[in-house]
């Protein structure tokens, strides 16, 4: 984190929800908290509820005792002196001056430089109102630099999203715009980067002459819970797929990029986006599975299907399941299958990556011994719940003569510097603070992803499945594993 304090004023719309209260006040907290927001530092709560400062700071500060992973709430009432609030509605622009009013009272009192930061924690549909009114009621202009922080979902298709920047490019240019993708601030999904281009080990091998195929797996155990009226527009595709899981394959399958840039390392992502093979409507059943869970038992009790939700359709066929085989066709990954599977209801929590290399060219060993084979070299990088790395090899087994047995060579992240870990959320704000796009989704990352996406959305949407197809509490629809099988390979659990 950085010894010199950001100056700037944040305006935070949705202040009072939930993402709000979980993660962001405790992020924006804990980045005053170590030096890097201080005394030119202001916060600015925007909602629609009739309350005052002191009830705002109240508010924050029991949301920041009760959800911030922190070891001391040292500093907290000097952070709630830069804590404001303002009541406005976001679909009418002349309720804006107050916040407008608020910005000029505090760039009086504090030296801010005029940096100005908008944060939308806020459903997508009020996105272009908030930018269009901000711009209307002259809170855009400002001497310091204004920046855009806005969540997922960036549209629902290609052409919505589209539309959605064409509408808020009116308000803020796209160096401006920054579309947060919280995985993208996890430490290990960070680490990828580093574990490919600082290890001579990995980076020569990390082509279609060593490596067989790659698996990126995000399983969750819980179900939509309070979430399913978002969750039946959305599905599996829009809410893990299209953005998370892509990001995670452009981050596996990129070229070297020239430097650490933002824009020399998006440019190669984007490439990755480029490459990946377009699957026609007749041959989506071939590249992808969908699911939606039934019953069954999850940590040792029964739970509903998905159908079965508070405000789900009897008759939904949004699917809490995809597992998709893809081909990034380019020189370096020509032929290597890219295996990705994300869903709810499943049998444990946890994102992995793995990596399987290629066997060698003979067996020396197990020579008269058919059944027997050499364990799979494997590289395996952990993102939740434990984040490691773990590389399979196979060693000479010493209670036999040249028989061999599998050792995992594996480095855990020490709780004690999990501990001391920063939450994704407070990664991504200070890296936009800083002006670093390189966590952040580009608009032509967004719409190659979108590309790639909407034909299987366009297949699905127009066929409705034989849902629920698979338990709660199992590894995903059948089908999923025989994405693999006909390639001659399986999903690992390791």
């Amino acid at each position: 984190m950085t010894t010199h304090p950001f100056k700037v004023s944040i305006a935070l719309f949705g202040a009072t929800g939930d993402l709000s209260r979980r993660k962001l006040l405790p992020s924006i907290f804990h980045l005053f908290q170590e030096g890097s927001l201080k005394d030119d530092f202001a916060l600015i709560a925007v909602g629609r509820r009739d309350i005052t400062d002191d009830d705002f700071r109240e508010i924050a500060r029991n949301a920041i005792s009760e959800n911030g992973k922190l070891e001391t709430l040292e500093g907290l009432d000097l952070f709630l002196t830069h804590v404001h609030y303002v009541r406005l509605s976001i679909t009418e622009s002349d309720t804006y001056s107050s916040l407008k009013n608020k910005f000029e009272d505090i760039e009086r009192t504090l030296d801010t430089g005029g940096n100005r930061l908008f944060y939308l924690a806020m459903p997508p549909q009020y996105f272009t109102d908030i930018t269009d009114n901000l711009r209307i009621s002259g809170i855009t202009e400002t001497k310091g630099s204004k920046k855009l922080i806005i969540e997922k979902p960036f549209g629902k298709d290609y052409d919505s999203a589209y539309k959605l920047n064409e509408e808020i490019s009116k308000s803020f240019q796209e160096h401006e715009i920054y579309r947060i993708d919280h995985y993208l601030g996890k430490e290990m999904v960070q680490n990828i980067e580093v574990i490919r281009f600082s290890n001579s080990l990995f980076e020569p091998l990390w082509n279609n002459h060593y490596i067989s195929n790659v698996q990126i797996t995000s399983s969750e155990s819980l179900g939509v819970l309070d979430r399913a009226e978002y969750y039946e527009r959305s599905g599996a595709v829009r809410d893990m797929f299209q953005n998370h899981m892509l990001q995670v394959v452009s981050l596996l399958g990129m070229e070297p990029p020239v430097s650490l840039n933002s824009n020399d390392i998006r440019e190669e992502k984007i490439k990755v986006l480029k490459s990946l093979r377009k699957v026609e409507a007749e041959d989506v059943r071939k590249y992808f599975v969908r699911g939606q869970y039934d019953e069954g038992t999850a940590d040792g009790e029964y739970v509903k299907s998905y159908r079965e939700e508070e405000n789900v359709s009897e008759s939904s066929n949004t699917p809490t399941f995809i597992a998709a085989r893809l081909f990034i066709d380019n020189f370096r990954w020509a032929g290597v299958p890219f295996y990705v599977r994300t869903g709810k209801r499943m049998k444990n929590k946890e994102t992995k990556i793995v990596v399987e290399f290629k066997e060698v060219p003979m067996n020396l060993y197990y020579q008269n011994e058919s059944d027997d084979r050499l364990a799979k070299n494997l590289l395996v990088i952990r993102i939740q719940p434990n984040e490691s790395i773990t590389l399979h090899l196979n060693v000479k087994d010493y209670a036999g003569e040249q028989d061999t047995k599998e050792i995992k060579l594996s480095y855990s992240v020490d709780p004690t510097d999990l501990a001391r870990t920063v939450d994704a959320y407070e990664n991504l704000i200070f890296d936009c603070l800083d002006g670093d796009a390189t966590n952040f989704t580009h608009y032509e990352e967004l719409m190659n992803a979108w590309s790639f996406v909407d034909p299987v959305n366009a297949v699905w949407e127009n066929d409705p499945a034989s849902f629920p197809n698979y338990r709660s509490g199992s590894n995903g629809p059948v089908k999923s594993s025989l994405l693999l099988s006909k390639d001659g390979f399986k999903w690992w659990d390791v």
